[in-house]
């Protein structure tokens, strides 16, 4: 590692990782009502991953998130989203069956402006669940693999 970073880094990514994170699940969570979705909250979780990896360096989050706890995370994303894709085959694949049914997810969309009713999506926002589960989980195994080997790449020079 090149040198740990300032106090200052340090407590800005502490107080603001948090707020990243809390706003990438936001993102995914209320895809079907706005911009945004399972990718790209994903992406944003994922993001506060990195923060994390530039500030505190490879070697100390090894220790807390390991390449195949992301791994596993990555596969359930994956699974889940093709078994939600399923549900609803008698019809055809990804059919919405969810969608007006009651529950949870089945409230009955309004005509016109949507009021922003989190119920209303059916498997839609299970989808983006799992999607973003996939897509945090795959970025964030592509950044520690990268930093892991700048790295090796840096250690190397040095010797």
């Amino acid at each position: 590692m090149i040198g740990e970073m300032s106090r200052i880094v340090r407590t800005m990514t502490n107080i603001i990782f948090g707020f990243i994170v809390v706003f990438g699940f936001y993102v995914i969570a209320h895809g079907h009502l706005s911009p945004g979705g399972g990718f790209q909250g994903g992406a944003i979780v994922a993001s506060a991953f990195a923060l994390l990896l530039v500030t505190y360096g490879t070697e100390v989050i090894q220790q807390y998130i390991a390449k195949d706890l992301l791994s596993v995370i990555e596969s359930t994303g994956l699974i889940l989203f093709g078994s939600f894709g399923f549900l609803g085959i008698s019809a055809t694949y990804f059919y919405n069956i969810v969608a007006n049914s009651g529950g949870l997810f089945g409230s009955p969309t309004v005509i016109g402006v949507n009021p922003g009713d989190l119920n209303t999506s059916g498997t839609i926002a299970l989808m983006n669940i799992a999607v973003g589960l996939e897509v945090l989980a795959a970025l964030g195994v592509i950044v520690l693999t990268m930093s892991a080997a700048a790295e090796i790449i840096q250690n190397k020079e040095k010797s």
